[in-house]
């Protein structure tokens, strides 16, 4: 059987199920409530000129969204290039257990090696252990460094 999905770059109408998507996540990932608004706003910077981060889709052959994942880009001054951060990523319930990990994945491997990106990386809350196990499936290992954090507001 052909892989039932096909895997896009998201457009501006794709922001409401983006914002859905976000939303699901935060809460099934760290059990977080976010603003709706605060989310809406951090989706649609991923969009225009300047856009803050890059976002696919995988649809179903009728159009339907089945998962979302976005990247944000940082400058490596001691490489010269930059690191592709994994921002987002969500699987609807209905379409998990179906390849689209390893699809969505390899996916942004072939973007960020199209445009020259030194490594693909990401975080994952330590809890999300569904999660550490498929990143590390799709060949993720951990990095040599700690993530810390000052908080400079509301979170």
């Amino acid at each position: 059987m052909a892989f039932p999905y096909a895997i896009r770059q998201a457009v501006e109408t794709d922001v409401d199920v983006l914002v859905d998507f976000t939303l699901r996540e935060a809460a099934e990932a760290e059990g977080l409530t976010l603003s709706a608004e605060a989310a809406t706003a951090g989706v649609r910077a991923g969009f225009g000129s300047g856009a803050l981060s890059s976002y696919w889709v995988a649809v179903t052959s009728d159009g339907t969204i089945a998962a979302s994942t976005s990247v944000v880009k940082e400058w490596s001054n001691f490489h010269g290039g930059h690191y592709w951060w994994i921002q987002s990523f969500y699987i609807h319930p209905g379409h998990r257990r179906t390849g689209l990990v390893e699809a969505l994945i390899e996916h942004l491997i072939g973007a960020s090696r199209s445009e020259g990106a030194l490594d693909l990386r990401l975080y994952v809350h330590r809890s999300n252990h569904r999660a550490i196990r498929a990143y590390r499936r799709c060949g993720f290992t951990e990095g040599p460094y700690l993530m810390m954090r000052m908080a400079s507001g509301e979170t």
